[in-house]
């Protein structure tokens, strides 16, 4: 099985703050482009990039449009994201991150959804007993997806466990979730409703009002972005994001390592941690609709 490492650069809790990936090999990778959608050829499994563990506020993620495509924290209006606690709810609830080798075309309109993809690799959200660790890659099984509307396009969010979990057994589809964890589904779609209300924007809505549609659809989707991914990497379509890879032989965006060395060298060496803001532990308390 594949392994993989990750190397910080600037300070956590900073504008600067970056991860970078290596191989097995020590390699600079794009998490985004050089790691496959399946491991080892495992269709029935996935590849998870962990941007956001469990429990955490801080909004990480692949940096579509940088070189390498770094995880690093999202900026709004020139000050880093964190995501709002909505009562109940701290924190993300589940590990967040995307699977590799997707990408959401914004230029595709979905025929069930009716939106465009928003230009993002795939979002996951796994469900499984352990927090991960940011950065972490673990493979996951798919259960099934919800399709959230987010300003006007589709953002699938699929739902997935990880393999290694102790219970990964008992999960084959989106109603082993009802089944085995009670709740668990509603939350969620409580969650992506309300997450932007303190932030003064609307609730999101969803499309199939709301239901979660299962594996064998999640499945159809993760593939149908892997092909607008390849399209991508191969500059039959061009939606500027940086593609910039160490693997892929055949793309037109393939760079040395030599290059891929040079682009890590330029980030400011990684540093202690700054404070984190008091107003991330604010709870929101949130009228429903």
């Amino acid at each position: 099985m594949a392994s993989y490492s990750v190397e910080q650069r600037g300070c956590p809790n900073s504008l600067e703050y970056m991860l970078f990936y290596k191989n097995d090999k020590g390699q600079y990778i794009s998490p985004f482009h050089d790691i496959p959608i399946h491991p080892d050829g495992c269709q029935d499994r996935f590849n998870m990039v962990v941007e956001i563990p469990r429990w955490t506020s801080a909004k990480m993620e692949i940096a579509t449009k940088d070189p390498l495509n770094p995880i690093k924290q999202d900026v709004k209006k020139g000050k880093l994201r964190y995501v709002a606690n909505c009562f109940p709810h701290k924190g993300y609830i589940w590990n967040y991150g995307a699977i590799p080798q997707t990408w959401e075309d914004p230029h595709h309109k979905d025929e069930n959804t009716g939106c465009c993809g928003d230009n993002d690799p795939i979002d996951v959200c796994e469900i499984g007993n352990k927090a991960c660790s940011r950065g972490e890659i673990i493979q996951v099984k798919v259960l099934g997806t919800l399709a959230m509307i987010d300003e006007g396009e589709t953002d699938w969010k699929v739902i997935v466990i990880n393999i290694e979990d102790p219970e990964a057994a008992n999960f084959n589809n989106i109603d082993d979730v009802r089944k085995h964890k009670p709740g668990y589904l509603e939350a969620t779609e409580d969650w992506f409703r309300r997450y932007k209300v303190p932030d003064g924007k609307p609730e999101n809505q969803f499309a199939f009002n709301g239901e979660f549609k299962d594996k064998g659809y999640a499945t159809a989707i993760i593939e149908e972005t892997h092909g607008f991914w390849k399209a991508l990497v191969t500059k039959k379509t061009d939606r500027g994001i940086c593609c910039t890879n160490t693997t892929l032989s055949g793309s037109p965006y393939y760079c040395s390592q030599a290059s891929a060395e040079a682009i890590v060298a330029v980030a400011p060496p990684c540093g202690p941690p700054n404070p984190t803001p008091t107003e991330v532990d604010r709870w929101f308390f949130c009228n429903k609709k």
